[in-house]
């Protein structure tokens, strides 16, 4: 039948070439991405191959306008080249570009009523893909892979095009969906020129009558699909494929296919759902790239993977149903590096996207090469206060430090993030950890990292950040990498799609702070107030407060009784359990009920007595247990301390009460104690009351009681009750969620 108002066999009225390319280049700065490709393409199909990174994707976008380029582009003899992509869509290319990147927020029917210029061409959109029909009131966010494919089809057809420039449409799709667009494909190749793009060598010999193959932004080799088909060793050694299991060559031979890039994942269905083994280890007999998704032609097979052994168990496929509905809002985002990890996020995103998953790439790379994520670098860095000349236009370390701050604004503008994974080594990982660490506690966040058998602190900080260790270098796809990465990317998808249940409780969460010497203080607290509030206690450790504090800005509590404040001492006197000079910011961000106190601010903290550094070896100090050290704070040190606090309890916005404890701050702060210094205490107390600015719902309370007495337990469960019955910007549950 005719396509959208053309007439039957209009397209192939003229005996002019539908698209003639002659000598074109592209350069993304010094970059040469296509050298000098020329093809013709007078009617029907033309698939292009080649492995990852030699130019495809540039080519679709020479041809649509998206890139500016050099050489000549011809449509039906008329001269494109130059001219503004939306000139080239009204002249009669259509494009289908790689990732769908269909509206999210338009349904299937608003989608293609928004692109048609008559209502019947939506009806027949709908009759090439009937399951499009069933889903036309859904939006493009809630829409499957293939459905999200077929959408993106039709509303390229919708625009009637004289030439169809497709980018890898088959990719990620399961081999129902797979077999569905070849069948489209062969019915549009009779009405409309194609330029298929396409990574499944398969689905391109079945449709295609003639294929390019690419080598480095150059067409290498034309030729008819058939020849190809035919010709094994050309398929080995363009493609680093095998035509059948039988042919193998033993393990030893395999060593010249070592640089290529070949993923190989086993794909198992049951009434067209995913199963569990969907992503199985290359000890069973696997797909790659090249022919994942094709029962129709199963025309390559990989042969380079060790045999099983012999006690490995064997699984039966077990059918999964994802609850696509209930996640559709919501994306895995896979982050890093694409210029150096390309293949291993690559093939994160491809298990992410066979489990059911829509799946958004972001390259953080400040190389300035070619980027093949669906979010640019640039697009990152413009989220740096400066704009990106701060990350590109700066030294390497300048650079990466300053990406690091624009992916942190970056993942918390995305209304769409349901989860983020990433892979790298020390550079990838400090790059997506930073975002990751900007996110809401709960938001699944999931690290494969060579830096993860270490100190993971730096990378973790108070976040919930899940780091697994890659046991080889995240550098290709092997035997190792790829059970490590598909065994990740399935963790990712499982928090994703499968939340789980939170507690019912309607008991709101309040956070306290607690270190050994106030432990009395805070259990009390707790005692009195657990019938109502679900006490979340922290230990005061420096990481202990940025986990608070992190939670409180997740919208995570509902709010805080902050009796130990003694990260600070360390702040300010140089021990090692700081929080950093951003304690009790977030309170003057989220208007947060905040109840403090002045626990522990007696002491800094250190490891064993050697550890202690030399210039404090004079100081008062207490042996707290073989691997700690206290050391008093001083009167000098003790007034910096107030005057720090005071200035964070000015900033902050919401009801305030800071009680002051005039016996002493620690269990080792009173008469016959050696902390006992009552000259430091005054200092500490009179610096606080002197700078803070009371008002009518904050108060400074100086009481005549010791910090682990009963007494200023029930006063810090009274100043709680007061200002919680204050109306506040407050959340008790995962606002992500």
């Amino acid at each position: 039948m005719a396509w959208f108002g053309r007439s039957e066999g209009e397209s192939k009225a003229s005996t002019t070439p539908m698209l003639v390319i002659e000598g074109l280049d592209v350069y993304y700065g010094r970059a040469h991405a296509l050298q000098g490709v020329s093809l013709t393409l007078a009617q029907g199909v033309l698939g292009i191959v080649g492995r990852n990174g030699m130019g495809k994707t540039t080519l679709c976008n020479a041809i649509t306008g998206l890139v500016p380029a050099s050489g000549s582009i011809r449509l039906a003899g008329e001269e494109i080249l130059g001219l503004g992509a939306n000139v080239i869509t009204r002249r009669g290319i259509a494009y289908v570009p790689q990732g769908r990147r269909v509206w999210p927020s338009l349904t299937v029917d608003e989608t293609l009523k928004l692109v048609a210029r008559k209502k019947r061409d939506v009806e027949r959109v709908y009759a090439m893909f009937p399951r499009l029909a069933e889903r036309k009131g859904n939006g493009g966010a809630q829409l499957s892979g293939g459905e999200q494919q077929m959408l993106a089809i039709g509303r390229a057809l919708l625009l009637e095009p004289r030439l169809l420039v497709m980018d890898e449409p088959t990719e990620g799709l399961a081999p129902v969906i797979v077999e569905q667009v070849e069948q489209a494909l062969r019915e549009l190749s009779s009405e409309i020129a194609v330029l298929l793009i396409e990574q499944n060598l398969g689905v391109a010999l079945d449709v295609a009558e003639r294929i390019g193959v690419m080598v480095n932004g150059r067409i290498a080799y034309e030729m008819p699909a058939a020849a190809l088909a035919a010709d094994r060793e050309l398929q080995q050694r363009l493609l680093g494929v095998r035509a059948s299991e039988d042919e193998a060559e033993p393990e030893a031979t395999a060593a010249p296919l070592a640089d290529m890039q070949v993923l190989t994942v086993r794909r198992a269905y049951g009434e067209g759902a995913p199963s569990l083994d969907d992503l199985a280890p290359r000890s069973v007999r696997g797909y790659n790239r090249w022919n994942i998704g094709s029962t129709a032609k199963p025309v390559v097979n990989l042969a380079r993977a060790a045999p099983a052994p012999p006690t490995a168990p064997q699984r039966a496929a077990q059918v999964v149903e994802f609850p696509v509905a209930a996640t559709s809002g919501r994306a895995a985002y896979v982050v890093g590096t694409f210029d150096t990890k390309a293949r291993e996020l690559a093939f994160l995103r491809q298990c992410l996207e066979k489990l059911g998953l829509r799946v958004v790439t972001v390259d953080l790379a400040t190389s300035g090469r070619p980027s093949p994520a669906s979010v640019h670098p640039r697009e990152v860095a413009r989220h740096h206060p400066q704009g990106e000349v701060a990350v590109f236009g700066a030294d390497r370390g300048s650079a990466v430090a300053a990406m690091a701050l624009a992916v942190e604004q970056f993942v918390q503008s995305r209304r769409d993030l349901g989860g983020v994974i990433s892979a790298g080594g020390s550079g990838g990982t400090s790059l997506a950890t930073a975002g990751m660490r900007a996110l809401a506690i709960g938001v699944p966040k999931l690290m494969v990292s060579t830096m993860a058998r270490g100190d993971t602190r730096p990378y973790v900080g108070p976040s919930d950040i899940c780091m697994m260790y890659s046991v080889t270098d995240v550098q290709g796809i092997n035997r190792i990498s790829e059970q490590v990465l598909a065994n990740a990317a399935h963790a990712l998808a499982g928090m994703i799609m499968h939340p789980p249940a939170l507690s019912d409780s309607s008991r709101p969460a309040l956070g306290l702070t607690m270190f050994g010497v106030t432990t009395p203080c805070v259990q009390a607290v707790t005692k009195r107030l657990s019938e109502h509030y679900d006490c979340l206690v922290f230990h005061a450790t420096g990481v202990g407060g940025q986990s608070m504090e992190k939670l409180a800005d997740s919208g995570l509590l509902a709010g805080v009784i902050d009796v130990s404040t003694t990260e600070i001492a360390d702040e300010i006197a140089g021990g090692v359990l700081s929080a950093g000079p951003t304690r009790m910011d977030v309170f003057a961000r989220r208007a947060l009920p905040y109840v403090g106190s002045c626990g522990a601010l007696d002491m800094a903290n250190f490891g064993t007595f050697d550890s202690v550094p030399e210039r404090f070896r004079a100081r008062k100090l207490y042996r707290h247990n073989p691997t700690v050290t206290l050391m008093r704070t001083t009167v000098d040190e003790s007034r910096a301390i107030g005057v720090f606090i005071a200035a964070k309890l000015n900033a902050m916005t919401g009801p305030l009460r800071f009680l002051i404890p005039e016996g002493g701050v620690s269990a080792i702060d009173k008469p016959g104690q050696p902390f006992h210094d009552p000259d430091a205490d005054r200092a500490l107390f009179g610096a606080i009351e002197q700078a803070f600015r009371p008002g009518p719902n904050r108060r400074l309370l100086r009481l005549p009681h010791h910090i682990n007495d009963e007494a200023f337990a029930d006063a810090l469960v009274a100043a709680w009750h007061e200002i919680s019955k204050q109306p506040t910007q407050a959340r008790s549950h995962a606002p992500y969620r």
